[in-house]
């Protein structure tokens, strides 16, 4: 239950349009709803300001929709990560309705056009076209979360004029998400061009000695651009997260 259903009820309550016997029903189903695998936070947009998102990871189909079903029955919209596509539609044949990405491996249940509810523009910044899964999740998760998202692709530090050849998205975004494998330079390039927070995202991407993205998230550690925080290898849907809150403060 997001902050406006609930003020909403509330104010129903106020306004004598419902009983308060209905009000404590309506607010029985807060703070979680048990299905048989889980119980799914329905109270976290109240706690939090961002509402439950399901982990998709190691889920079946069914589990899948068991969940689903409980946020929707709560009114709320629906984001699952890091489904695969023959799991996303076995959920879509049982649940018909949603959207699914396959690059990002998203699965959403709710408007196409969320509303903008971010101050201002969250730009996706990708090293590679290796690394665009990951900043694909990024994206879809921001915009989801009421994000306005510019996107930049393929402008790693191997060719360092094409990134600053749209140095104005840049310069235009309240806060930035960059997403590099092999060595992970892109985040202090860009920290070093902007004045707004940096979110470097490591990916796996890369030779041996990048030792599945461990390289690259000891370079983002390290970083020599004071703007530059970093999240966990391959977390697009973390810096998403984060991006989020500080767009809308």
């Amino acid at each position: 239950m997001e902050r406006e259903r609930l003020r909403r009820l509330l104010e129903q309550v106020r306004a004598g349009e419902l009983d308060p016997d209905g009000a404590v029903e309506a607010l029985a189903r807060m703070p979680f709803v048990d299905t048989p695998s889980a119980r799914i936070d329905t109270h976290r947009a109240i706690r939090t300001g961002l509402p439950e998102v399901i982990f998709g990871a190691g889920k079946t189909a069914e589990q899948l929709v068991e969940a689903a079903t409980a946020l929707q029955s709560a009114g709320q919209p629906v984001l699952a990560t890091r489904v695969e596509a023959a799991t996303a539609a076995e959920v879509l044949a049982t649940l018909p309705g949603g959207d699914y990405d396959p690059l990002a491996r998203l699965l959403w249940y709710g408007p196409q056009e969320p509303a903008v509810l971010g101050k201002g523009t969250v730009a996706i910044v990708s090293a590679g076209t290796s690394d665009l899964p990951v900043a694909a999740e990024a994206a879809g998760v921001a915009q989801r979360l009421g994000n306005k998202v510019e996107r930049l692709a393929d402008v790693g530090v191997a060719g360092l004029h094409r990134l600053l050849a749209s140095s104005e998205v840049l310069r235009e975004a309240r806060v930035l998400i960059v997403v590099a494998g092999m060595e992970g330079a892109l985040p202090s390039v860009v920290g070093g061009l902007v004045d707004k927070p940096v979110i470097a995202v490591p990916t796996s991407v890369g030779y041996g000695a990048s030792f599945g993205g461990v390289a690259a998230l000891l370079g983002m550690l390290t970083s020599c651009a004071s703007n530059v925080t970093v999240v966990n290898i391959d977390n697009g849907f973390g810096a998403a997260y984060v991006a989020t809150l500080i767009n809308r403060l």
